[in-house]
């Protein structure tokens, strides 16, 4: 029955886009010109040439999309079902779209996040984007990130004394408990509340949150589901409204419990904020907070624009920085002379103290951000990003249609052994300043680049530094499998199909740190 749904839906799709293809013959007559100059694989009815991509196990399809590109780079044609796509696989090519004003807008795959998220930060074009661009950049001041660094240590301590129920253990995976973990950091730094992700995972709002990433990803990977009209009819469809009820709901209630308080406290804030001078107190503010903060400053926003934006920070922050750590911590555990070179650098920053890290012990961590910004190279939590054209261009000897989708392939461009000799080794001194200044600009982007790079990259590498510090002050870790044998896919975010199977033991201190 489901196979003849499959096949009843993908005959109606079929039938829509011959509709929408004869409709825009004379542009689309030009896009198919165009295209014909380029090289890439061939294509089939429907899937495009995305079919060989879509048959056998997800990891493998992702070898075959490497293999794809490693054959046909630095630029090549290829079609996601009806839609054109060029890829760019050089810095330069990269450089060319990222830093052009005029091709800012997200690539059309993005619209299956916006039932989610509106047209937030991620998602918006035009004018939205850049009013809300303009505005939101001040919040993540490194001064206001300040705010953050409890937040962080906080919910480190957790995962640590979790972890401690796997030390003796022969493997565990790790992956659970770091993504419960950047949940929780994640919720109380946008909305200034906690959901106790790790401590309850049965929470509807924390169930909601990973549900509707993998719904997300699946509409994505099937063209059936594409129209609008086609996924609401669907089982899909239906289980993203349930989502989007609880999702939207806890949001909305928090953004207005916000607005209560803070008008209730106006009349009382000039004598808090004295007398918090006096104590040297610093009053933490969320994510949440500080818009309804521009807001009031004279940038007005709607309660809807509001949500959209915090719903956006819980998206971007939250699968993207476990992914992050975890890569991370699988790394230290197979070299551990590298971890050790990191724990060096802990003690000689705490100097035996338990104390939890303050913004400059975070800053001081030079060798393990180091560590982390060569694992984003391997193994980029966004490993593709997108744009569409609405102009033709030039790239690479050939004229880009308008209307194709342009991605950018980081997972392949962190690999060119013109910036990265000896591009599979995990080397951390590949981010020692003098090797940075002698490299390409575009040759890494984990945050992606140009005006629509990630606002919050700071804030990732802050949290990373945070968790990743927290785990090793306390634990030796050790990885049980070999890159080779890691199944990677990419669903919304990279990551490893059977998790991150580690064991831990403990290091001198038996308990985590405090905050102190």
């Amino acid at each position: 029955m489901e196979l003849i749904t499959t096949l009843f839906l993908t005959l109606i799709t079929f039938f829509f886009i011959v509709i929408s293809l004869y409709k825009t013959d004379s542009k689309r007559a030009r896009l198919l010109e165009l295209f014909d100059k380029m090289p890439g694989p061939p294509s089939y009815p429907i899937f495009g040439s995305a079919l060989p991509y879509i048959i056998g196990p997800r990891h493998e399809c992702f070898k075959k999309i490497y293999n794809t590109h490693y054959h046909y780079m630095p630029i090549f044609k290829w079609w996601a079902g009806h839609i054109p796509v060029v890829s760019l696989d050089i810095p330069q090519y990269a450089e060319l779209l990222l830093n052009n004003s005029k091709t800012i807008d997200k690539a059309k795959f993005y619209k299956y996040l916006q039932p989610w998220l509106g047209t937030g930060l991620l998602t918006s074009k035009g004018a939205k984007w850049h009013s809300h661009r303009k505005m939101l950049t001040p919040t993540f001041h490194f001064k206001i990130l300040d705010n953050f660094v409890s937040v962080f240590s906080e919910n480190s301590n957790i995962l640590v004394q979790k972890l401690q129920g796997q030390v003796g253990k022969d493997c565990f995976n790790i992956y659970p408990y770091i993504t419960h973990c950047a949940l929780d950091i994640i919720c109380e730094s946008a909305m200034g509340v906690s959901v106790n992700a790790q401590e309850d995972e049965t929470s509807e709002y924390v169930t909601s949150v990973y549900k509707m990433s993998e719904l997300v990803r699946d509409r994505m990977e099937r063209p059936w589901l594409h129209p609008d009209f086609l996924h609401q009819l669907s089982s899909n469809g239906r289980k993203q409204k349930k989502c989007l009820k609880i999702l939207h709901g806890f949001t909305n209630k928090v953004i207005q419990e916000r607005k209560l308080k803070v008008k209730s406290q106006q009349g009382q804030q000039s004598q808090e904020r004295e007398e918090d001078e006096v104590l040297g107190k610093k009053k933490r503010m969320a994510f949440l907070d500080l818009l309804l903060e521009v807001s009031e400053g004279g940038t007005k926003l709607t309660d809807e624009e509001i949500r959209e934006e915090v719903d956006t920070f819980m998206f971007e922050g939250h699968d993207t920085t476990a992914a992050g750590i975890c890569f991370t911590l699988y790394l230290l555990g197979l070299h551990p002379e590298i971890q050790d070179r990191v724990y060096e650098e802990l003690e000689s920053i705490f100097q035996d103290s338990d104390r939890s890290p303050t913004m400059k012990d975070l800053n001081d961590m030079k060798y393990l951000e180091c560590v982390i910004k060569e694992s984003l190279r391997l193994y980029p939590s966004v490993p593709e990003i997108g744009r569409e054209l609405t102009k033709e261009i030039e790239i690479g000897g050939y004229t880009l249609p308008a209307g194709a989708v342009v991605l950018v392939f980081l997972y392949l461009i962190h690999r060119n052994p013109e910036h990265f000799p000896n591009p599979e080794k995990f080397d951390p001194d590949n981010f020692l300043p003098e090797r940075i200044a002698r490299r390409h600009p575009y040759a890494y982007m984990p945050f992606s680049a140009g005006p629509r790079n990630c606002i919050g990259q700071k804030f990732a590498i802050l949290e990373e530094k945070a968790v990743v510090s927290s785990i090793l002050r306390n634990y030796k870790v050790t990885s049980l499998d070999k890159r080779e044998d890691l199944k990677i896919v990419t669903e919304l975010i990279l990551r490893s199909v059977d998790g991150f199977r580690l064991q831990i033991t403990p290091r001198k201190r038996q308990t985590p740190v405090e905050n102190k």
